[in-house]
C-alpha cells in the first residue's frame, strides 16, 4: 500500500509537469508553420520528419530557423512554467526567485515536453528526433551544458562532417558533463535517460554511419537514393 501512497504523491506533484509538458513538446510547429506557408504536408517530403532539418529542404531556411527556435521553446517553456507555477501556488514567487526546490519539476516538465516532440498524441505519436527539444531544456534548465552541447556539436560536425553524428557524440557528452557541474542533482539522470531516447530515435542514422553511408554535410545525394531521416 506504500507504493500506491508514494505513486498517488508522485502523481499528485509531477503529474500536472508532466501533463503541461507532454502537450507543449506535442504541438508539431514544423508541421504547422510549412502548411501556414502554403509548403503543404511536411512529413510527404524529404525524410517525412517534422523537425528543422526536413523543414530546411523545403528551401526555405526562415522556417527551417523558426522551426528549430520553437521545437528548442518547448521544453525551454515548459521547465520555466511548472516552476513559476509552482512557485506562485506556493506564494514563494518574488522578484529574486531562483528555481531552488522546484528545479526538479522544472525538469519533469521539460523532459515531457520532448516526450511531447517524439511522440504527439496529434500525429499518431510519429514525431521528430527530439535534439532541438533537449538542447532547449539544456539551455533553460543547466545553460553551462547547453554550452557545451554547442561546442562538442561543432567540433565533432567540423570534423567528421556529419551533422547526426555530431549531434550523437554531443548527446553521449551530455550526462558526463551535466554531473560533473553538478553530481549531487538530478540533471544527469534526466538528461541521461533522454539521450537513450535520442539514441534510439536515431537508430537509423547509426546503422547508417556503421556502414558508412550517412551523408555528410554539403554534400548531395544521389537521386535514386532515400533520403535519410534527419533530427528534428
Amino acid at each position: 500500500m506504500e507504493i500506491f501512497a508514494n505513486l498517488g504523491v508522485f502523481l499528485a506533484v509531477y503529474g500536472p509537469a508532466i501533463l503541461l509538458g507532454y502537450l507543449l513538446g506535442s504541438i508539431p510547429f514544423g508541421l504547422v508553420i510549412t502548411k501556414l506557408a502554403g509548403l503543404g504536408d511536411i512529413r510527404a517530403i524529404g525524410s517525412g520528419n517534422i523537425g528543422a532539418t526536413n523543414v530546411l529542404r523545403t528551401g526555405r531556411k526562415d522556417l527551417a530557423l523558426a522551426t528549430l527556435l520553437l521545437d528548442a521553446g518547448k521544453a525551454g517553456l515548459a521547465y520555466f512554467v511548472c516552476i513559476w507555477s509552482a512557485a506562485l501556488y506556493a506564494g514563494q514567487y518574488t522578484s529574486d526567485f531562483t528555481p531552488g526546490y522546484y528545479h526538479s519539476l522544472g525538469l519533469i516538465g521539460g523532459a515531457a515536453a520532448f516526450v511531447g516532440h517524439c511522440y504527439p498524441v496529434w500525429l499518431k505519436f510519429k514525431g521528430g528526433k527530439g535534439v532541438a527539444t533537449y538542447i532547449g531544456l539544456l539551455v533553460a534548465a543547466l545553460w553551462q551544458v547547453g554550452l557545451a552541447f554547442g561546442a562538442v556539436w561543432l567540433l565533432t560536425a567540423a570534423i567528421f562532417r556529419m551533422s547526426s553524428f555530431a549531434a550523437l557524440v554531443a548527446t553521449l557528452a551530455v550526462p558526463v558533463i551535466a554531473y560533473f557541474i553538478n553530481p549531487l542533482g538530478d540533471d544527469w539522470i534526466v538528461f541521461g535517460a533522454l539521450a537513450v531516447l535520442i539514441y534510439w530515435r536515431h537508430r537509423a542514422n547509426i546503422q547508417r554511419i556503421i556502414a558508412g553511408t550517412e551523408p555528410k554535410i554539403g554534400s548531395k545525394k544521389k537521386a535514386a537514393e532515400p533520403p535519410p531521416e534527419s533530427t528534428g
